[in-house]
């Protein structure tokens, strides 16, 4: 008796918390676990940005990248570097035809009278920032956007089949994007994906010494009169591209800048021989890079 009596009690006091939580879930004292929003994401790799940089002379050929840029060509002492942007939302961010965009004249995209393609406006910003707090601003123009490289696993949302390749041009359709789970790659070695630290580009020449690179995905800007502002954050702050959060768009890592750094260069990528392509403003989308 003492043991069917102690079991009934516990059967009446499992349904009666039962019961209590059923109530309380109805009263909307307890909340139910909402769905994660649907968004992307965009963030820049700092550790890849950290790996890949070195200071060097190279001569600048009379290139559009350079003619953009108001940069001299010769012989010019610059610093190369990569960037790498993923997506780690819970959605594609998805562009599409750019010559789409560029014809409603919505802001995303201007015509690049040399290159005689789209530049997308406002992907990202690049400086150089000296431990006085001056600011020198790289000329790099955004081309398009691709997957070119699965995240890796530890940001938690695994990549799919890539969906984004082909940036598209003023005569055939492209399909831009970067989806959840990959990520897009401006290279070292891609044209005018450089700061020129001798005053070659009329910026004023860099001194030796320590610096930091920082970049900005999807920066804000104040619109001018009649430009477009296609989506604005909390602080009222025009963006290209909305996000699920614009608080993780900056990455800054350390560098240096030696008084003679030659032509095999100083830094993580001192005397590489990768062929720098003065022509082509992005990988061409073929495949994804190997990392």
């Amino acid at each position: 008796m003492i043991r069917y009596s102690s079991v009934r009690r516990r059967v009446v006091f499992s349904i009666h918390a039962t019961l209590c939580v059923a109530l309380a879930v109805l009263a909307g004292t307890i909340q139910r676990p909402e769905a994660q929003p649907l968004g992307a994401d965009l963030i820049v790799r700092g550790d890849i940005l950290s790996q890949q940089w070195l200071v060097r002379d190279e001569r600048i050929g009379h290139v559009c990248s350079a003619e953009e840029g108001n940069v001299e060509p010769g012989l010019r002492r610059i610093l190369r570097f990569t960037v790498m942007t993923p997506n780690i939302g819970t959605a594609d961010l998805h562009i599409g035809d750019p010559l789409e965009h560029f014809n409603a004249n919505d802001g995303l995209f201007e015509f690049a009278s040399c290159h005689n393609h789209l530049h997308f406006r406002h992907y990202a910003l690049y400086e150089l920032i000296g431990q006085d707090g001056y600011v020198w601003k790289a000329a790099k123009r955004g081309f398009c956007m691709l997957d070119t490289d699965p995240n890796p696993a530890y940001y938690g949302t695994a990549p799919r089949d890539w969906q984004y390749r082909s940036c598209g041009s003023l005569s055939s359709p492209g399909n831009q994007g970067i989806s959840a789970g990959w990520a897009d790659t401006y290279r070292f070695t891609l044209a005018g994906q450089y700061f020129v630290l001798d005053g070659g580009d009329g910026q004023p020449a860099v001194p030796s010494g320590n610096y930091r690179i920082r970049i900005t995905v999807n920066p804000p800007f104040v619109a001018r009169k009649n430009e477009p502002c296609p989506v604005t954050d909390a602080a009222g702050y025009c963006h290209q591209l909305p996000e699920l959060d614009y608080t993780n768009n900056v990455v800054e890592v350390p560098v240096f800048i030696p008084s003679h750094p030659g032509q095999q260069g100083t830094g993580p990528l001192a005397g590489n021989t990768d062929p720098v392509i003065e022509d082509r403003c992005h990988d061409d989308g073929t495949k994804p890079n190997k990392k």
